[in-house]
């Protein structure tokens, strides 16, 4: 082979940049059609929205006038904002944290191998993977106050005189819905707890052991650091997807009794399709979004820490 002289190399280096070039376009090619549709699906509804919460728009009417700040005032000083807003975290709150101590009980339970251990397993993710409406239903069933199964049983056993109606009194309708959501989200933590059980050192137990500590010091200096991560992945989940929960609440309660129930997903639906208030309903989602956006901000963060 020759020698290349200082032009070829040239030559050939500006070729390999054309390539290069050429290939990072074919690549911004293949993302066009992602984000048309990211555009079109997310964007385009969602700036409509931050523009309706600024207007007065209703379904019912032709007629869009600007009212700035009006909707938001209107939402802040409301006399059911401070109830929906105590209400959302209420609900948040219980069928995040209380479905996760079960999942975790249940997931040291199952590690253990026992016999029957994978039919168990399998019954219990039958909780999570039903449809969300026949959930509803079913526990809609179990808490009415005429032909309900809880209703039944208690008063079997004597422990109430007359039936109670769960879901139409104020002070038991909003623990009868994080019942039915405990319920159901608790399987799902379990498999992401079990996964991360399964991995934890066995090593580092048995030196744990061998130091004479018992099970609540292996659960404190072993499993709980090792589930650290996972932990809090499930919980910044749980706690976005809680807070933009719908359909359990409106299948059971629709929000009542006497907004007892209503929620921030509750409250815009009945704003948007049942008072026909577009701008009220979009005013109130946007605060609802700003509250989502720091458990999103917090998420995002620490993926990025841990990428």
């Amino acid at each position: 082979m020759g020698l290349q002289t200082p032009r070829m190399r040239d030559k050939q280096l500006n070729i390999r940049q054309k390539k290069e070039l050429t290939e990072s376009q074919f690549g911004s090619l293949l993302a066009i059609p992602a984000m048309l549709i990211f555009a079109i699906v997310i964007l385009y509804p969602f700036i409509k929205s931050v523009y309706y919460s600024f207007t007065n728009e209703k379904l019912l009417s032709n007629e869009t006038s600007w009212v700035g700040l009006e909707n938001y005032l209107n939402n802040i000083s409301s006399n059911n904002f401070i109830d929906l807003l105590i209400n959302t975290l209420v609900f948040v709150s219980i069928t995040t944290f209380v479905p996760l101590v079960i999942a975790f009980a249940w997931s040291i339970v199952l590690v253990q191998g026992f016999k029957g251990e994978s039919f168990l397993r399998t019954i219990t993710l039958y909780c999570w993977v039903l449809p969300i409406a026949s959930i509803g239903l079913l526990w809609k069933w179990i808490f009415d106050a005429n032909h309900g199964f809880l209703n039944e049983l208690l008063s079997k056993w004597g422990l109430i005189s007359e039936n109670i109606n769960f879901l139409g009194n104020t002070t038991t309708a909003m623990m009868a819905v994080c019942v039915a959501m405990i319920w159901h989200s608790f399987p799902w933590m379990m498999a992401f707890l079990l996964g991360s059980l399964n991995s934890v050192p066995q090593e580092q137990i048995e030196a744990v052991r061998m130091d004479g500590g018992n099970n609540m010091s292996i659960l404190r200096n072993v499993i709980l650091p090792h589930m650290k991560p996972i932990l809090f992945v499930i919980v910044i989940l749980s706690l976005i997807n809680r807070f933009q929960h719908f359909d359990l609440i409106w299948v059971m309660t629709e929000g009542g009794p006497a907004h007892s129930t209503t929620t921030f997903s509750i409250e815009v639906y009945k704003q948007a399709f049942q008072n026909f208030n577009v701008g009220q309903a979009a005013a109130t989602g946007m605060i609802w979004v700003l509250s989502l956006s720091i458990l999103i901000f917090v998420y995002m963060r620490r993926l990025k820490e841990d990428a």
